[in-house]
């Protein structure tokens, strides 16, 4: 991946002397410069930056005041930066490091140093960014079901309670749908259970496609799923399992699955209710409902017992 530095000096011969040094190593793709620190900061918003030197005393925004904001940014905390200072007093560079500087390098700078403690930072942030990788990967992995790479169970818990938290406190509307395969056991019957996981698939596909970008979809166990879904009343929440269930059953597979016609049936809870004052009751209405889709005939979707359709008003 490509590297960019940030040299920020109100001296445009040193920025000039620090920059040769640097091109000198090849250690930078990009190389880009600003003479304090309010220019600095701004060039930084607008380019990904792998590490930077700034001096401590320039007009306008010195060292210092760089560091606090560049710190108060989320974005900017693994950031390494080196201070450049004339100053070799003890207090300063304390002051410094407590406010999130990196390093320090000492004006007049030798360059064999600067270079080195360039290359100890660059190392020491490419070892962070592989570890946020591996954490975000393994954070991944375990909110994620392997099949259907739809969330799993747990991570589904952990947003349902939160959302149930949110709607509680602002009084929005929270539908939750939980929609079942009909005859699921048939097509593992008929086609194998490889051909099986694989019409799981297909169905979390078609529910990613379906979601909105603050739905959340999870496999709920086996052939079940169930779909979160936030400030959203009755009816909105039962229009989009309806457009679902019609996508699912006009599905056209193909290849050893071609002619597979499957359906799916569907129970719609939403809160706030009469009927819904826990997660546990939510889940329950929408089980309820789902129950007596299947009753029903299948393929279909039903509301929580006494949920007006016409007016969306559980």
């Amino acid at each position: 991946m490509k590297k960019t530095v940030l040299v920020i000096d109100d001296s445009d011969t040193l920025r000039e002397e620090i920059l040769r040094s640097l091109r000198g190593v090849s250690l930078f793709d990009t190389y880009l410069e600003a003479g304090d620190g309010l220019d600095g900061f701004k060039v930084l918003l607008n380019n990904r930056v792998d590490l930077v030197l700034c001096d401590l005393e320039m007009p306008r925004m010195d060292g210092f005041r760089f560091l606090t904001m560049m710190r108060a940014r989320e974005e900017f905390q693994d950031l390494p930066v080196i201070i450049l200072t004339g100053r070799e007093d003890r207090d300063t560079k304390i002051r410094g490091l407590e406010q999130g500087a990196s390093d320090f390098v000492t004006k007049p700078f030798d360059t064999g140093e600067l270079v080195a403690r360039v290359r100890v930072q660059l190392k020491m942030k490419g070892l962070q960014d592989e570890l946020k990788r591996s954490n975000e990967m393994l954070r991944t992995l375990s909110i994620t079901d392997p099949l259907t790479h739809l969330h799993n169970r747990r991570h589904l818990m952990e947003m349902v309670d939160k959302e149930f938290q949110r709607s509680s406190r602002k009084g929005a509307p929270l539908s939750l749908v939980i929609l079942d395969i009909d005859y699921f056991k048939k097509i593992n019957d008929t086609y194998g259970h490889q051909e099986g996981d694989r019409v799981l698939t297909i169905l979390a596909d078609i529910v990613r496609r379906r979601l909105r970008s603050y739905d959340l979809a999870a496999r709920y166990g086996g052939e079940e799923f169930v779909l979160l879904l936030p400030e959203t009343p009755v009816q909105e929440a039962l229009s989009i399992a309806e457009r679902l269930r019609l996508e699912v059953q006009e599905h056209v597979f193909e290849g050893s699955l071609g002619g597979l016609v499957i359906t799916i049936s569907l129970g719609v809870a939403t809160y706030p209710s009469s009927r819904v004052e826990s997660i546990d009751s939510l889940f329950r209405q929408a089980d309820e409902a789902l129950y007596r889709a299947k009753q029903g005939g299948r393929n279909r979707v039903e509301l929580m017992a006494g949920a007006s359709i016409e007016k969306g008003v559980p």
